[in-house]
């Protein structure tokens, strides 16, 4: 029986969200020629570290699940190279591209947490950082969290482009 509609409901919220943010993305200009690493990241960027971070959590769910010794290693950090790389190649796609990526690991990421069971979202991983946590733990923060923050820096980022645009401060 699936135990985790709360944080299935989080992530189509924030889906949601971004899909409204859709024609402004589209409208915007490309992201700067600088690399993201050291600045705030524009909206297509953003769009990017989603892409390739829903894919890279339900990876890290199911090394948990399948784990042979409790707790089970996963994660990373915000310096893991691949990430990093990924979000560089991929933030000039078209937003076509990156809306349709999202659209695609989400429904992946959905189907699959609704099969989950309580025996299965109560495995524990081992984060470097984090500590122990559950498979519920690491949904709610990785995979639900990490998207609804995403969203409100998306928000963020777009009013923020608004107003150097227009010459107003975001308010």
């Amino acid at each position: 029986m699936a135990t985790l509609y709360a944080q299935v409901e989080r992530l189509r919220t924030a889906r949601d969200k971004l899909v409204k943010l859709r024609g402004v993305v589209e409208m915007g200009p490309l992201p700067p020629d600088d690399l993201p690493r050291r600045r705030e990241w524009v909206d297509r960027e953003i769009l990017a570290h989603i892409d390739e971070m829903l894919p890279y959590w339900l990876g890290e769910v199911e090394r948990v699940l399948v784990g042979a010794v409790e707790p089970v290693p996963f994660g990373r950090e915000e310096t893991d190279l691949v990430r990093i790389l990924t979000i560089d190649r991929d933030r000039t796609l078209p937003v076509s591209e990156l809306y349709a990526r999202l659209d695609h690991s989400l429904e992946r990421i959905l189907r699959r947490l609704l099969e989950l069971d309580d025996r299965q979202v109560s495995r524990h991983g081992l984060h470097k950082r984090r500590g122990e946590m559950t498979v519920r733990q690491i949904v709610d923060t990785m995979l639900a969290g990490h998207i609804e923050e995403h969203c409100s820096q998306m928000a963020l980022a777009i009013d923020s482009a608004r107003a150097l645009r227009t010459g107003s401060h975001p308010s």
